[in-house]
């Protein structure tokens, strides 16, 4: 992107319906309720013919630094210094208060180019908010309405013109093309490659953060970056939006995504803590491998298990974190009794990778991400069809399949047909009357005997085809 922009203005302006408009996607929460945004959240924004990096922002609020506000509000002046040039929202419907005054000077003091947007102006009464906007001696407004997509050419030209042609259309630079694979030539027709996938440590890695309320999930990611990124404090729930934010380790980009705690399901009861938890949940299925973060000194609530279930139902790899380490005192008993918890509570997670960390001291974040990367490595495994039919014989002459009904189930061929999770299709006689016991039975010898710990890993069963089926008989 060419260049950033920064959306700023008191809270419940419509910064979040812009931010939303110009990316194109229903990215950021919108409720009426004032103070929703609270993390600055960047997108890739489209504006007829420019292509520019957009900051939603929390509402700007005179308060204290140690409140929550006063930390809202150091969020939104790091995304004003970070950013390029700002847009200045007001509500031309309300029309100014003396909030938007001591804010337009704050911008003013900063000397960096500044639109100012009137928003709301599809409503009846709005023109007096419109006009009242010139007092504040930002230039003339731009009358827009982000709910409707009015005004928005206009947004376009007075960008434009505040950043400068040059800043807003950079040359394009033709790069290279490079690294180009080419396809093998010295195998025999018909030779099967009978490699398994390499699999690729250079490939960016998306992994999300999540747990229930006040487990140190900001803390944690704020660490990683070195940096205060994300808003943290001692109150329960800060977190609303699901945040993204990119990072390297050992030279791998690592996309991470700050999630809303999720608390039980009969607790959530208002619509934005509803809107949270369905970003929370969207940002596991866009993830690959998911962090579960554990209160270390209240672990394994209900909660937190049904998290993890949820996450291996989705298919997800999955890593639990034990955080707050460092505030406890016998660490031996307790470590002790997660192995038992671990293994005797999440029986359907078998051998998953557990890691304590402290995301206040940073301890045992390194080995996080290398069991987060080891993870991913067994999420993206793939067997070949050799070594699995020769697995299955061995399986079956072990533990037979049972007889149902009286007739004995034959399990003929088996073959990886999926990855990220793995799933293997095996194909027999009479897949609906395959026991779950022994889809259990055959799951767990895969983890086991493929080195495949706490990962996801589906069976699925087809009956072969008869090629005689249908055929009338010779007399």
């Amino acid at each position: 992107m060419s260049f950033k922009v920064a959306i700023v203005g008191r809270p419940n302006v419509g910064k979040s319906t812009l931010f939303n408009r110009l990316v194109g996607k229903k990215l950021a929460l919108v409720d009426d309720t004032p103070g929703v945004t609270r993390d600055r959240r960047p997108g890739d924004a489209r504006l007829d013919d420019l292509r520019f990096t957009i900051i939603d922002t929390a509402g700007l609020e005179e308060s204290g630094p140690e409140t929550l506000q006063g930390r809202m509000r150091q969020q939104t002046e790091a995304a004003i210094d970070e950013a390029d040039m700002t847009l200045f929202v007001v509500d031309a419907k309300l029309g100014l208060t003396p909030h938007d005054k001591v804010f337009a000077e704050i911008l003013r003091r900063r000397g960096k180019p500044v639109v100012l947007v009137a928003n709301k102006a599809e409503a009846r009464g709005s023109d007096g908010g419109f006009y009242d906007a010139f007092t504040l001696g930002l230039g003339e407004p731009v009358a827009i309405s982000a709910e409707h997509g009015q005004g928005l050419h206009d947004l376009r030209d007075a960008i434009v013109e505040a950043i400068g042609e040059e800043v807003a259309f950079p040359p394009e630079i033709d790069e290279p093309e490079t690294d180009i694979d080419l396809e093998p030539t010295d195998l025999l027709e018909g030779e099967e490659d009978e490699e398994e996938p390499v699999y690729d440590d250079t490939k960016p890695l998306r992994v999300a953060i999540v747990g229930r309320p006040n487990a140190g999930k900001s803390t944690l990611i704020n660490r990683y970056l070195g940096e205060d990124r994300l808003l943290t404090g001692p109150e329960a729930g800060i977190t609303r939006d699901s945040i993204s934010v990119d990072w390297e380790w050992r030279g791998r980009t690592v996309r991470l995504f700050d999630t809303a705690g999720m608390r039980r399901k009969a607790k959530v009861q208002e619509k934005l803590e509803k809107l949270s938890v369905a970003d929370t949940l969207r940002a596991i299925k866009f993830a690959e491998t998911v962090v579960i973060v554990f209160d270390a000194t209240i672990p394994f609530e209900k909660q937190d298990l049904h998290i993890v279930d949820f996450v291996l139902r989705e298919g997800r790899a999955a890593v639990l974190a034990f955080n707050k380490w460092d505030m406890i005192e016998d660490r031996q008993a307790l470590l002790a009794e997660l192995r038992e918890k671990t293994e005797r509570l999440l029986p359907q997670a078998r051998g998953i990778r557990a890691v304590t960390v402290s995301g206040q001291t940073g301890d045992g974040l390194d080995r996080l991400m290398q069991s987060v990367v080891d993870t991913d490595k067994v999420w993206n495994r793939r067997i070949s069809t050799a070594r699995l039919n020769r697995w299955l014989d061995a399986q079956t002459v072990a533990h037979p399949p049972p007889a149902v009904s009286g007739r004995r189930l034959k399990l003929k061929y088996m073959t990886q047909v999926k990855a990220r999770p793995p799933g293997f299709m095996i194909s027999c006689t009479r897949p609906e009357a395959v026991p779950e016991s022994y889809t259990r039975y055959l799951i767990n010898n895969l983890r086991k005997d493929f080195d495949m710990p706490g990962v996801p890993i589906r069976v699925y069963y087809r009956a072969s085809t008869n090629p005689f089926e249908g055929r009338k008989k010779k007399r």
